[in-house]
């Protein structure tokens, strides 16, 4: 069944998700993150959400950015791996916590412990990165964005 595709019916909508995604690398940039791993921190709730679309999409950007590729294919076992640095780890926290809000509300804990190791403007963008990637996520979902090889 074909759906209604979300960025073609409302443009200006999407225009606006465009312009967020703009801002919120910005604020990526000034907290000082790396862009390659800012496209891991999408990848991981793109994958999260089952987004095939986002998950091809990052994984390319990713590599575009000069990823390493054993970090790319360990980031759904980030917690099992030596390849994420403390504050890289907190950020993966931040990133799920956010990505699965629905079911657990963004434990204190988990903040306090990203809270631990990075500061105000990294917490910034590392959540509002979240907050867009999910937004994408259910455009591209709900949109059925084909992913063909």
């Amino acid at each position: 069944m074909q759906r209604v595709n979300l960025g073609k019916t409302a443009p200006e909508l999407y225009k606006t998700v465009l312009e967020l995604e703009k801002l919120s690398m910005q604020k990526v940039k000034q907290a000082g993150l790396e862009i390659g791993f800012s496209h891991l921190l999408k990848l991981r709730a793109s994958q999260i959400n089952q987004c095939a679309f986002c998950v091809r999409m990052h994984t390319q950007d990713a590599i575009k950015a000069g990823e390493n590729i054993d970090r790319i294919a360990l980031i759904s076992a980030w917690r099992e791996s030596q390849y994420f640095s403390e504050k890289e780890r907190a950020a993966l926290i931040l990133i799920e916590e956010i990505t699965l809000i629905a079911q657990q509300h963004f434990p204190d804990e988990a903040y306090a412990a990203a809270k631990k190791v990075l500061n105000d403007d990294e917490i910034t963008a590392i959540e509002w990165i979240a907050i867009v990637i999910n937004t994408w996520n259910r455009i591209a979902i709900s949109s059925q964005y084909s992913v063909m090889p």
